[in-house]
């Protein structure tokens, strides 16, 4: 076990800046905010100019094309500064953390060896120590730290401090054990590993006491959370962070169809702080391409899952994942997607064309669809997924709903909440109705958003239709 840094070198408690660029999913954004948590104590404060950043930390995400290219673009930038800033005998330091940078650890200080650091997801509670070592080593070696150690790396951060947000993220599992063809998520973040209750629920109350009034649990699986002392699983988790004084809303992504169990459907029927609206990914509408990209269900093993859930909530809408063209992929094959997104239907959904990512299966076979095959089949299903996006949209019109409001809007005057199922909704009012929930009614939409007027204090939690 890495001992954590007792005393940091002055030069690293020096008051300075530090510029977090974060990419990808909602994980990272709640890594980053811990690692900025990880840094305050060593004087680091954050800043967006990196002319003024002394520290630039890139956490970076796996799961995009391209994401390799895209960050050794964004160091290529940084470069001549770190240059301009060695001439004035000062130094930029410059840090690559996340799943690239556990996932290509070592080809980064290759191609990019002005680089001083590079850590994994599992290691950025070492953070102090790293940095440090990485002062240390200026004009010698560069630091890298991609292990998968034995220790909690939950035990070793500190608590957040200072005003938080009105929602908040809550990271409860990590890792993945289902090793789907095309996903580097499991040879990055490691096997699926769920927090104790116990810590969570101190978290949430941390969260609230610092502002939270809606929370989200997140893990790359994260309906395949357990509690590691009880075997409690996600459905019983929720009924106890329901209980907890001013949380008005529980949200969780994201979700495996084989881990959405009768608990869990269970708790959208009973606990209206559960919110109506899940991220349950099915990727393709094929039996056959579920097989190969080894999903571990079939189209209708989704299709039930889905009647199950809406027969426990019944205003509950869905998002979703769709890879188009994955290798073998035929015209009957993406018929068979088109047709399960018509009869399932979603309020919101990510589709993207296939792309292999190195180590992965699905990298090494054959039998790849023609780009121009995959484009044209992408261009068809957004078009059907932003119809039914639409229609979502424009069916709340006229009606009410809660909208929990989270910061000011684009407009003079206005706010920014999400209405349950996530809309993001622009309404005029007054700053003092920040971090409360309110009646809205809607009264325009779009594809993307929703615009509102306020009505009144929502009186009960759960109130979610008008």
């Amino acid at each position: 076990m890495m001992e954590t840094l007792a005393s940091p070198p002055e030069e690293v408690l020096t008051p300075r800046h530090v510029l977090i660029k974060t990419w990808g999913c909602q994980m990272n954004v709640y890594d980053s905010g811990r690692i900025l948590g990880l840094l305050r104590p060593l004087g680091y404060r954050p800043t967006e100019d990196v002319t003024e950043a002394d520290l630039v930390v890139f956490n970076t995400c796996h799961i995009r094309e391209k994401a390799s290219e895209k960050l050794f673009t964004e160091l290529g930038r940084l470069k001549p500064l770190q240059r301009a800033r060695a001439a004035e005998g000062k130094r930029l330091l410059i840090a690559v953390g996340g799943c690239v940078a556990q996932a290509e650890g070592d080809e980064i200080l290759r191609r990019a060896p002005f680089v001083d650091l590079v850590f994994g997801p599992q290691t950025y509670h070492r953070l102090p120590h790293l940095l440090a070592e990485a002062v240390r080593t200026e004009g010698g070696g560069r630091v890298l730290d991609i292990a998968f150690p034995p220790e909690p790396k939950f035990d070793s951060l500190p608590a957040l401090t200072g005003p938080g947000s009105v929602s908040a993220f809550l990271t409860i599992q990590e890792g993945c054990d289902k090793f789907c063809a095309f996903c580097v998520v499991p040879y990055t973040r490691g096997a699926e590993t769920g927090r104790p209750r116990d810590a969570i629920v101190d978290e949430a109350r941390n969260l609230i006491a610092r502002g939270a009034r809606e929370i989200t649990l997140l893990g790359q699986n994260v309906n395949a959370w357990r509690d590691p002392p009880s075997g409690e699983g996600l459905g019983a988790l929720i009924r106890h962070l329901a209980d907890l004084p001013d949380l008005k809303r529980l949200r969780y992504t994201t979700s495996h169809p084989r881990d959405m169990d009768a608990d869990l459907i269970a708790a959208h029927r009973d606990v209206p702080t559960l919110m109506p609206f899940v991220h349950l990914p099915v990727q393709s509408g094929s039996d056959r391409v579920l097989a190969a990209m080894n999903r571990r269900h079939t189209a209708d093993d989704y299709r039930r899952r889905v009647e199950r859930l809406r027969e426990a909530c019944p205003s509950l809408a869905l998002s979703t994942d769709l890879i188009v063209g994955f290798p073998g992929e035929t015209e009957d094959d993406f018929a068979a997607t088109l047709r399960l997104v018509e009869q399932v239907t979603f309020a919101q959904a990510y589709a993207f064309a296939y792309s292999p990512r190195p180590g992965t299966p699905a990298a090494t076979l054959n039998d790849p669809v023609p780009e121009d095959v995959k484009a044209e089949r992408l261009t068809r299903l957004l078009a059907l997924l932003r119809v039914q996006q639409g229609a979502f949209n424009s069916a709340l019109v006229g009606k009410a709903t809660s909208i929990l409001f989270e910061d000011t809007g684009r407009t003079p005057g206005t706010l920014f909440g999400r209405t349950p199922w996530m809309q993001p909704t622009q309404v005029p009012a007054s700053p003092d109705w920040l971090g409360r929930e309110a009646r809205v009614e809607i009264v325009d939409s779009s594809p993307n958003t929703l615009k509102g007027r306020l009505l009144q204090d929502v009186s009960e939690r759960g109130s979610h239709e008008g």
